[in-house]
């Protein structure tokens, strides 16, 4: 009798364990929202506009879903990228400019990266 009344508690606790660790393993965690739009300063709004021409084919900006390449959404409020490395400034520069793996390198002027990355840091 006492193994019944123990085995319908743990049929009700073990739904709900399971939907933890498959949220856990999937890397369920909420990202901080992007900035609004309304908001962006020129050189946020200069750096979207690059952002649709040269990157936007491959990487989504507002979600961590890929496309070709990572979704991009709180790029730089991560504490790593796909990669493992750090986003810092000058390591988006240098994937920017150089590629990296399938990514080719982008060709920009020091104005255009400057508006690219302020525009990252908006996501």
């Amino acid at each position: 009798m006492r193994v019944r009344s123990l085995a319908a508690p743990l049929c009700v606790l073990t739904p709900a364990i399971a939907l933890a660790g498959m949220a856990a393993l999937a890397g369920c965690r909420s990202l901080p929202p992007s900035k609004p739009e309304a908001l962006w300063t020129i050189e946020e709004a200069r750096g979207a506009q690059e952002f649709h021409l040269k990157c936007a084919r491959c990487h989504n900006p507002t979600t961590t879903h890929p496309l070709n390449g990572p979704g991009l959404q709180a790029l730089t409020k991560i504490q790593a990228m796909p990669s493992g490395a750090p986003p810092t400034d000058e390591r988006l520069t240098y994937v920017i400019v150089h590629g990296r793996n399938n990514m080719p390198a982008t060709q920009l002027t020091d104005d255009q990266l400057s508006d690219l990355l302020a525009y990252l840091r908006t996501l």
